[in-house]
């Protein structure tokens, strides 16, 4: 039996006398298990890569950000279809839900529009 010899050689083995070593690295996982806060603009810059990786479109800019009890709330504008005049180019703006790491939870689109026209609703 294969496995009574290597139970018996790892016994006797000048490893097994000495401590384990696991408080040195449960101390390091302690400090690893809390998550570490990203930054606002490592928050932004990775909801803009991870919003172009997922729709293949590329965030032209933000122009909402908040912090929400869950993570951060965001909305990105986003070049839909180019067309020439660029002032006919459609435009598109998505809501980007982000966990508390920065982690992309959900999007959606919420309007469309061309890109040299005014907002017709209202402020927020």
């Amino acid at each position: 039996m294969s496995n009574t010899k290597s139970t018996s050689d790892s016994q006797d083995s000048p490893q097994s006398s000495r401590k384990p070593h696991t408080s040195q690295k449960s101390q390091s996982s302690q400090s690893s298990q809390e998550p570490r806060r990203p930054k606002p603009m490592e928050v932004l810059r990775e909801a803009r890569a991870q919003l172009a990786e997922l729709t293949g479109m590329t965030a032209e800019s933000v122009s909402s950000f908040e912090r929400t009890e869950d993570g951060w709330a965001l909305e990105v504008e986003v070049l839909e279809l180019e067309r020439v005049p660029d002032t006919m180019s459609l435009m598109a703006s998505y809501q980007v839900e982000l966990d508390a790491e920065g982690q992309l939870t959900g999007y959606r689109r919420v309007r469309r529009y061309e890109r040299g026209r005014a907002d017709s609703r209202g402020s927020r």
